[in-house]
């Protein structure tokens, strides 16, 4: 893990969403954010830590403007602060906006303020370091994200569709969060595509919210329901002289079970009865709701998506960069939440993730319960060094135990056995001498 030849090395985080309204202020991961810097104090390496993009979520904040946004952190985290200012006084400690944060780039202010805690805000879009012969070059990554998009960068005034969905949904969950069953509302940040939060609200109204007996009554139901439809179009078989051998053998087998069967066959009954009158509303529905999209779609309507793409963007800004600055191999972003190691053009393109906790989606496998989405915590630390003339990128996950027993209710836990997320971060890999030796040909 040392430097080669005194070379520095990097270490990258972003996405760590510092700060918000109420329930928001909760940082679950803070005593290992402690302890990484409480380590990174100590190294021997020639060592540079770089926050590149929302370290704070200063747009969660909705009740203060300005600097009073920085007093608020600063009181609220002050052993953060205090461990920055120990760590920054034996290892550089760069700061660069994202979207969350984009204020610290519309205050001069806020530069002097950090500085205290012996940490450099730069207020810029991007920056670019050097490693040997090559160079990395840093940005978040919102700039690349239509919604997200500062155009006006520096902008006390900046308020792109994020903008508006962090203050009017975000910060809104943190205020009503404890008002519920269970304090799981704040984990909205976490949720990620925005597009699955219709079926995230779903999923925790129905495991959490919903009174357990009506929850439990329908249970049953839900995961019945693909053999009551399947039930209820043989009825209709039945009822029309076209097919009843299967109906019949049905119930004949049910009825060797005696009052078990008996109850069995009288819940499927009831079932196919509910599910028969899906079936029948659900048919016309399905058209109409087809053609309103294909209507909605000529016209439209609804060009722009709330997400931006996971990675497209990402790998035509990496292409550019290295394409303008041949001696760049790196491109390294975050915003995305999703810890990512690519090669592009003989380049690496880095994701740095976040330390948010994560939802993983579940679906059922049987029935229409709604999906489960099961948190974990993978907080990845991505190191940037000099290697045999060439650039190696890793991966070090920081150790916090997933949160899946305490947050998910026991019909959660029972739908989810054998399906745990045990997701991994990327591989190690290194850029070689020979792409910036290719690169100088190229330029002579």
């Amino acid at each position: 893990m040392g430097d080669e030849d005194g070379e520095p090395a990097y270490y990258v985080i972003s996405d760590l969403h510092v700060g918000g309204d109420e329930q928001l202020e909760h940082v679950e991961f803070l005593d290992e954010l402690l302890a990484f810097l409480e380590r990174l104090e100590t190294t021997d390496e020639d060592a540079e830590l770089i926050i590149n993009g929302d370290a704070f979520g200063l747009w969660e904040f909705t009740g203060m403007e300005g600097l009073a946004k920085f007093d608020a952190l600063a009181e609220t985290y002050p052993e953060l602060f205090e461990q920055l200012r120990a760590t920054g006084e034996t290892v550089p400690i760069t700061l660069l906006p994202g979207n969350h944060d984009h204020e610290l780039a519309a205050y001069d202010e806020y530069v002097d303020r950090f500085a205290e805690y012996n940490v450099d805000l730069v207020p810029e879009q991007s920056l670019t370091r050097a490693v040997g012969d090559h160079a990395i070059h840093f940005e978040h990554g919102h700039q690349r994200d239509p919604n997200n998009r500062i155009e006006d960068w520096g902008s006390q005034h900046a308020t792109p569709l994020g903008y508006y969905y962090n203050t009017l949904v975000t910060s809104r969950a943190g205020q009503l969060s404890d008002r519920g069953r269970y304090n799981w509302l704040k984990d909205v940040q976490a949720v990620t595509p925005t597009e699955r939060m219709p079926a995230w609200l779903i999923s925790k109204y129905f495991y959490r919210e919903m009174h357990p007996l009506l929850r439990y009554a329908l249970v049953p139901f839900l995961l019945l329901f693909n053999i009551s439809a399947l039930l209820a179009v043989l009825v209709g078989l039945d009822l029309a002289g076209v097919w009843s051998m299967p109906l019949a053998q049905t119930e004949a087998f049910l009825g060797q079970f005696g009052t078990a069967g008996a109850a069995l066959w009288f819940l499927l009954a009831v079932n196919v009865a509910v599910a028969g009158l899906l079936v029948l509303v659900g048919i016309p529905l399905y058209f109409i709701r087809r053609d309103v999209r294909r209507t909605i779609q000529r016209f439209g309507v609804f060009e722009t998506a709330l997400t931006v793409d996971a990675e497209a963007p990402y790998e035509a800004a990496a292409r550019e960069v290295f394409d303008e600055q041949r001696d760049t191999t790196v491109f390294c972003y975050g915003h995305t939440h999703r810890p990512t190691l690519r090669e592009v053009d003989g380049g690496l393109m880095v994701n740095t993730g976040t330390w948010l906790k994560r939802l993983h989606r579940r679906d059922g496998v049987i029935g229409i319960l709604p999906p489960v989405f099961y948190p974990s915590y993978h907080i990845p630390v991505v190191r940037i060094a000099a290697e045999d003339g060439g650039v190696a990128v890793e991966f070090e996950e920081i150790e916090k135990s997933n949160p899946g027993s305490e947050e998910l209710t026991l019909t959660e836990r029972l739908l989810t056995v054998g399906r745990e997320p045990d997701p991994d971060l990327p591989d190690r890999a290194v850029v070689a001498e020979e792409r910036t030796a290719a690169a100088a040909t190229v330029d002579d």
